[in-house]
């Protein structure tokens, strides 16, 4: 603990800590990745090829999904317009070298945050978008009702993923002798489960909703088994090297699942605005500015909102039960309706 004495016969520390206190109330500078978006014009983000639910575009090429949906409330955030997005489809063994190689800004493809892959590729997850767990879909003929029932079993599953460490992992556990039949691109494997080449597919349990909709000739004949075998947290990450940037779309997931809890929605955000509600009027910009500690306008939450609505309108609109997926709130429910999704607090 530093008292007076201390900071009296050591008053360097007292400038220092001076200097400390006067840097934290200051506003953020703009960071390079901002200024380089600002001046393109257009926020590059990375998506999967396509995976209904979570990013795949029209035959127009409109992207629609979840994560494309994170990708649009940054580009309301930093450049006033969600369709100011420069879209990079990517499988997966080629979206963290694109990253890398800064090709793209935000990384926003169904991608599992693990310790490997924090520590080591150079990058930082700025927040969980998804809570999923890697289950198995087989048909409903094959009569299998769970995963441990999989003995001796050919399953598909994509290289590059965590999925492919998580089967070997489980089948070695269970002594269960699975038969991994690999392909590099989720297209290729999804046309060999469904041509039969292999009693089971294995990715994340969304991804098997995503495919079993769009894929399978009748989903009913396809099982997605109540087994889950991992925890796989899906979020978006940026590049390494630029802390203002990183930070930027940290606080833009952030505030999406905190409107949602104060329920500020798309439709009213405007009205809100009135709102006499302290957090309300934080997250709005109508009093405090939080932005300017963001290298941003006291707006920024606003436009996020105003693009893509609060995280739970983004969830039931892209997979939830009104939509294709029909996928449960579940883990990916607020905090206090028994979910995960907690963000820290807007100021």
């Amino acid at each position: 603990m530093t008292t007076v004495h201390t900071l009296i016969q050591r008053p360097w520390l007292a400038a220092s800590l001076l200097a400390a206190m006067t840097t934290l109330s200051m506003p953020a500078m703009a960071g390079k990745t901002l200024d380089t978006i600002k001046s393109r014009g257009t926020l590059n983000c990375g998506v999967n090829t396509s995976l209904p639910g979570f990013s795949a575009a029209d035959s127009q090429g409109n992207w629609s999904g979840l994560d494309v949906d994170v990708c649009k409330a940054v580009a309301a955030t930093v450049l006033n317009d969600a369709s100011k997005v420069k879209w990079t489809p990517l499988n997966a063994s080629q979206r963290f070298a694109v990253l890398q190689a800064g090709e793209i800004d935000v990384l926003s493809r169904n991608t599992t945050w693990t310790l490997n892959r924090d520590a080591s590729l150079g990058l930082h997850f700025t927040g969980t978008t998804y809570y999923d767990g890697q289950g198995f879909m087989v048909t409903k003929k094959s009569k299998i009702t769970s995963a441990k029932s999989l003995k001796g079993a050919t399953v598909c599953v994509q290289s590059g993923t965590t999925t492919e460490k998580n089967l070997n992992d489980f089948s070695k556990m269970n002594k269960l002798n699975i038969k991994p039949v690999v392909f590099d691109t989720l297209e290729a494997t999804n046309k060999a489960y469904f041509s039969g080449r292999c009693q089971a597919y294995t990715t994340d349990a969304s991804g098997l909703a995503s495919v079993r909709n769009k894929e399978a000739g009748n989903p009913d004949d396809h099982v997605i088994l109540p087994d889950l075998i991992s925890k796989e947290p899906l979020g978006p990450s940026v590049r390494r090297g630029d802390d203002e940037f990183f930070a930027i779309v940290k606080w833009v997931v952030f505030a999406l699942i905190e409107a949602e809890e104060y329920g500020i929605t798309q439709a009213n955000v405007d009205q809100m605005k009135g709102s006499t509600d302290p957090v309300v009027q934080r997250i709005l910009g109508t009093s405090e500015d939080t932005g300017k500690l963001l290298g941003l306008d006291k707006e920024w939450a606003y436009r996020a909102i105003k693009a893509v609505g609060n995280y739970g309108e983004m969830f039931e609109r892209n997979v939830g039960p009104k939509s294709t997926l029909k996928l449960p709130r579940g883990l990916n429910n607020q905090w206090n309706k028994g979910g995960l999704m907690y963000a820290p607090p807007v100021r």
